[in-house]
């Protein structure tokens, strides 16, 4: 070792404890900004006392350094370009089945155009939600295969929302279903359900996503016994290797090409309606019941827009006994918030259910309730004051104080409304006129169209309805005839006419049904039998 080397180590020498203390500053500096958050806060616990060290409070004051800039979180431009980024199922969506409906899906643009657009009111939710629960994003296309993400979409097999829960498997992951509301169509309700349900169905299929949908679908028992069949014969028991219900066998390629479009639907000449990626509604409590019409009124918009976000009620009231929120447009939550607080309280029109008794008659019950035999007959829709015991009524009602002359649903439910109809593809002005409870002729009249003219998908058509007499939600529906059904019990599940079923389907009173045979309705959702 030369002269000049025993210097330079006696100094490196001296200056190893100052070293040694930076470099331990250092350490500890940078260890604040590595990227868990959880650590940064147990650190800063866990150093409340270290500040207090006077030798390390030195070396930051002499070795101050700058902390690191924390990763902001990706922003994107819409909800797809979210869902592409995360999308998990990819690898597993290569298959012949996939294949065949990837190319109907991209030779029917206009559908997922239209399905996106709907869905766009919802689906940052359920994402938001999915992530939550560390569950694939993926699942936030389910609701395409299943509803058209519909929230009103009916099936001939009684499942009814987004997610299309039947009457039981509602019941049994613990959905409210009652004359006022229907929680299979609650988007807030029927998502969190639908996850919880899936979640369950994941854990019991040992995380396999291809069975567990295969089971959401068909039922898990439905799945193992098909499991059970391929173990005993030595098959695999793969999605693919089962012999799975028709219907499932597509439901699950359904799904899997959709992500495959969705990962980059430019590839396949398709393209989405921009969504933004922030929240579409708000969650508002509103402090009891509500007329529906009064609560449009005080958001500022139409009771269509109320009724897309809050598609649960089944009457144009909320229920008496909850749920006691709405869902609002981001937009116009804090408007619909500070009119509802300067909301009189005798304005707050509550509604009953009543059941007809022995001895009762309209004038007896309006008394009883203190409220106009005209409202009744108008909210129940009576052609006649005949009652019959067991019959149930709607009853508006106001304080015995105060009690109800004249009910007026709100400001949306005076005069007459001009609605704006998009022409989809296969509609007639037959189907069109059946829907929203006019005649053919009407619509020819108001939009000036010739007698026998087409229409053409895209074009809008107006439409002239009577406000102050509920429409509900009328969709077309799909029916199979099942063993011991008859019209008159049909008509009076769906609350409908049989003439009515007669001219839809074009035949004669006198004909027989057979069972499978395919009915069509025009079924308002809010008052069926579901």
């Amino acid at each position: 070792m030369t002269t000049t080397d025993t210097l330079t180590w006696g100094v490196n020498l001296a200056r190893a404890p100052r070293l040694l203390i930076i470099s331990l500053g250092v350490l500890l500096t940078a260890c604040v900004s590595q990227p868990s958050r959880q650590q940064a806060v147990d650190y800063r616990a866990s150093c409340a006392t270290c500040t207090a060290d006077r030798q390390l409070t030195v070396v930051r004051k002499t070795q101050a350094v700058a902390p690191e800039p924390q990763p902001s979180l990706p922003e994107y431009q819409d909800v797809w370009e979210r869902i592409a980024a995360k999308l998990s199922f990819t690898d597993i969506a290569r298959h012949a089945r996939v294949e065949k409906l990837e190319d109907w899906y991209a030779t029917h643009g206009h559908y997922m155009t239209k399905v996106s657009d709907r869905a766009g009111h919802y689906i940052y939710h359920i994402i938001e939600q999915l992530e939550a629960r560390d569950m694939p994003v993926d699942l936030a296309l389910l609701p395409f295969v299943e509803s058209a993400y519909d929230p009103f979409a009916y099936s001939h097999g009684r499942a009814a929302g987004l997610w299309q829960f039947i009457p039981n498997t509602a019941k049994y992951v613990g959905i409210e279903q009652n004359w006022w509301y229907d929680g299979r169509r609650d988007v807030l309700v029927a998502t969190d359900a639908a996850l919880d349900y899936l979640s369950s169905l994941n854990q019991r299929f040992d995380g396999d996503w291809m069975l567990t949908l295969a089971a959401y679908n068909a039922g898990a028992g439905t799945v193992n016994k098909a499991i059970r069949r391929n173990k005993k014969k030595g098959r695999p028991t793969d999605f693919w290797s089962l012999d799975l219900p028709r219907e499932t066998e597509r439901y699950v390629p359904k799904l899997l090409a959709l992500v495959k479009i969705f990962r980059n639907p430019a590839s396949y000449n398709i393209t989405l309606p921009h969504v933004e990626d922030a929240p579409r509604f708000a969650k508002i409590n509103t402090g009891g019941q509500i007329d529906l019409a009064k609560a449009a009124s005080l958001a500022g918009i139409t009771v269509e827009e109320l009724y897309r976000y809050n598609p649960g009620f089944n009457r144009w009231v909320t229920a008496p006994d909850g749920p006691h929120y709405l869902l609002i447009p981001t937009s116009n939550a804090a408007q619909f918030q500070t009119q509802l607080a300067a909301l009189p309280e005798k304005q707050r029109v509550r509604w009953t259910r009543y059941k007809v008794a022995k001895g009762d008659n309209l004038i007896s019950i309006a008394k009883r309730h203190h409220v106009d035999i005209a409202s009744i007959r108008r909210f129940n829709e009576l052609n006649s004051d005949m009652l019959r015991i067991g019959q149930e009524l709607l009853i508006p009602g106001g304080s015995q104080s105060a009690p109800l002359d004249n009910l007026n649903r709100g400001v949306a439910s005076s005069g007459r409304q001009q609605r704006k109809y998009t022409v989809r593809r296969g509609d007639t002005l037959s189907e069109i006129a059946k829907i929203h409870s006019v005649s053919v002729n009407q619509l020819i009249r108001w939009n000036r169209l010739d007698q026998g003219a087409l229409i053409k998908p895209g074009q809008q058509l107006s439409i002239w309805t009577n406000a102050s007499a509920p429409s509900g939600i009328v969709r077309k529906v799909g029916y199979k005839v099942r063993n011991g059904d008859s019209l008159s019990a049909i008509a009076s599940r769906f609350k409908l006419k049989v003439a009515d079923i007669l001219e839809w389907n074009g035949i004669g009173r006198s004909s027989y049904l057979q069972p499978g045979q395919s009915l069509t309705l025009y079924v308002d959702v809010t008052r069926a039998d579901l």
